[in-house]
């Protein structure tokens, strides 16, 4: 008896695959931003009661408000990540003359600072207001400058170490230190009660959105 046999679809590409993330996070973070931006009454609820509950305990507890402003103001602070992105961009232009990759490093950097420069402006989305504040911050709420900065720098990062195939020992001990990071420069932005927290997740989106459209460019014109 003749066997049938039926050829699997071949997998995806890897820019493909950028495209395809991409075009999920733009509809996740245009859905969100236009929550935020019509002043959704469920969306501004959820957001009151997680703030309102985060800053009773950054007041109750002042040693993990210190830790939180330490990490938030030093370790994750968006001059941090940029300077970050500055000394990579040195390493690869002087250990592997890598003048393409240093600069689409640095332009995505400055691009996710122009997005979210422009998207407060534009929103213009106060920040939360307290009586009794542990921490304060400037600009416009709407997106976490920080949330967007860390995605970026660490997405980006993060990429081009699989991308030349590292050591699973520095591979693993990357994502972690990079998960804790984004994660945690997000926690700590609503702890501190100077965003709201749909302001981080936005910034979460939009910077995984950069980070894919960057990727994106860079298999296509430079695979």
């Amino acid at each position: 008896m003749r066997t049938l046999h039926v050829d699997t679809p071949p997998r995806p590409t890897a820019l493909r695959m950028a495209v395809r993330t991409a075009l999920v996070l733009a509809l996740c973070s245009v859905v969100l931003l236009v929550l935020v931006a019509a002043t959704w009454q469920p969306l501004i609820s959820v957001d009151d009661d997680i703030a309102r509950t985060t800053h009773g305990w950054a007041v109750a507890d002042p040693d993990v408000t210190q830790v939180c402003r330490i990490l938030t103001d030093w370790v994750w602070d968006p001059v941090t990540m940029r300077l970050l992105v500055g000394v990579v961009a040195v390493w690869l232009v002087w250990r592997h003359a890598a003048w393409w990759t240093a600069g689409w490093l640095v332009a995505t950097s400055a691009v996710g600072t122009l997005i979210q420069q422009g998207l407060k402006a534009w929103v213009g989305r106060a920040r939360p207001d307290w009586p009794d504040p542990v921490d304060s911050a400037h600009y416009a709420a709407y997106p976490s400058g920080h949330a967007l900065t860390a995605t970026v720098v660490f997405g980006l990062l993060l990429w081009l170490l699989h991308r030349h195939g590292v050591d699973r020992v520095v591979w693993r001990t990357a994502l972690a230190v990079a998960v804790v990071s984004v994660a945690g420069v997000g926690l700590t932005r609503i702890w501190l009660g100077v965003h709201w927290p749909s302001d981080v997740l936005g910034g979460w989106l939009l910077g995984a959105l950069l980070v894919a459209l960057a990727i994106a460019a860079r298999l296509r014109w430079r695979p």
